[in-house]
């Protein structure tokens, strides 16, 4: 069955068919549950994925019990996002638009992909998910599902209801479920390990400066300590592996760096976005670590491959980022291009210092065994190896297309074409 159908709810009550909720604990969700029983008919299994956000998973899973689910399972699946979904990212310089580090869409296929296995595991028909028609997660989920297992069917409540908030604190009630907040905050926020997103309220304007309030890692530059701090961080074959010689999951260095590198104002970002849905949106973001790692990256990189492969690798980056901002995760190009990224990371191994200061996060040095600059070649005193006579004969050779292009044009006389004879 294709995926977005719009189901009548007569259809699944006899069979007490299955349906696995994407579960965030929040308004749409919970209430979520309970429609999709009386409306649609049927069980719901919820699942919450652990990606970084501040969530208690056990408090979490007994609220979709008490909301109706008929089973609810939660995952902490930070490690499998580090590793599987950002550190991939990261080796591919992976920045949408060349701004956006893709914190929220670079969690929905790893979350897609633990709603198929567990609908695949309890043999339901159907995931579901709290979008609403206008977003990108949307379309993140859905395709997610559709490139795993295209069999299933997607069930987006909150794209149907057409419950205002009120009205859904209502239903909740009636339900009794739990709601934490009855007043809506004026912004709309998603957090994972990668990043944190803030939109709606006073942001809808791109013309107002976001004010201070919207921020929660990062303090305001003007705020930040007086004096810079500097930190390493090592590489292994394009991965982070440790900072200031201190060897560190991938988890626990992105906690780290999202610390350190908030504590002075790094990582904040507002971009005037283009949705997949066609319209744009202002975003802001904070993401401290995913700036201090894609800097250190692109800088250790710029040390070890050749201009060839970086040129090349800045096209396949701009494609990478796309596939993931559209919900293109599990795509074949995705892969392929996966596939070129892994294999310009195997000398990628190194130290890269930066300089953290007032909202700026700026490379201060690199090294790497693996490096092609030599000093004997590069430098202009005592010592340079650099065959200077061998300079003549390149620059000939190297511009002989364009000195033969431009003798032509010059030399060649504008004479007019005799008219072609005519056939008798």
């Amino acid at each position: 069955m294709a995926t977005g159908v719009s189901l009548a709810p007569k259809r699944h009550s006899m069979a007490c068919a299955k349906v696995v909720l994407a579960y965030s604990g929040g308004l749409d969700t919970s209430v979520a549950i309970p429609w999709l029983r009386e409306e649609k008919g049927l069980d719901v299994v919820a699942v919450t994925v652990d990606v970084g956000q501040p969530v208690d998973l056990d408090r979490v899973r007994d609220k979709a019990l008490r909301s109706g689910a008929v089973a609810a399972l939660a995952a902490d699946a930070r490690q499998e996002f580090a590793e599987e979904f950002v550190l991939p990212a990261l080796r591919a310089n992976a920045l949408y638009e060349g701004v956006y580090p893709l914190s929220t869409a670079l969690a929905r296929p790893l979350i897609g992909r633990h709603l198929v296995e567990v609908a695949r595991r309890e043999r339901a028909s159907f995931v579901a998910h709290g979008c609403t028609g206008k977003g990108n997660d949307q379309v993140r989920f859905e395709l997610s599902t559709t490139g795993l297992a295209p069999e299933l069917g997607v069930i987006a409540p909150a794209r149907e209801w057409t419950m205002t908030r009120e009205e859904e604190i209502a239903y909740a009630a009636r339900h009794g479920i739990e709601v934490e907040a009855t007043r809506r905050s004026p912004y709309s926020t998603d957090e994972n390990l990668w990043g944190r997103s803030i939109e709606c309220g006073i942001l809808e304007d791109p013309a107002v400066e976001p004010p201070e309030e919207v921020y929660l890692w990062t303090v305001s530059p003007g705020e930040a300590p007086p004096g810079p701090e500097y930190l390493t961080v090592g590489f292994e074959h394009g991965a982070p592996v440790s900072v200031d010689g201190r060897e560190l999951s991938a988890v626990r260095l992105i906690d780290e760096l999202n610390r350190r590198a908030g504590a002075h104002g790094v990582g904040r970002i507002d971009h005037l976005e283009s949705r997949v849905v066609g319209i744009k949106s202002r975003e802001v973001y904070e993401c401290p670590a995913a700036t201090v790692l894609l800097r250190a990256h692109q800088a250790l990189e710029g040390l070890v491959l050749p201009r060839d492969v970086l040129s090349f690798k800045r096209h396949v980056e701009q494609r990478y980022a796309e596939l993931i901002y559209d919900g293109l995760w599990f795509s074949p190009l995705r892969s392929a291009l996966e596939a070129f990224v892994t294999e310009t990371q195997q000398r990628i191994t190194g130290e890269v210092a930066v300089k953290l200061y007032r909202g700026s996060a700026t490379v201060a040095g690199r090294r790497s065994s693996q490096s092609l600059y030599q000093a004997g070649l590069a430098t202009y005193s005592h010592g340079d190896q650099f065959r200077r006579e061998m300079a003549e004969g390149f620059i000939y050779v190297w511009g002989l297309p364009s000195r033969t292009w431009a003798k032509v044009g010059e030399t060649a006389a504008p004479e007019a074409l005799a008219p072609a004879e005519r056939a008798p």
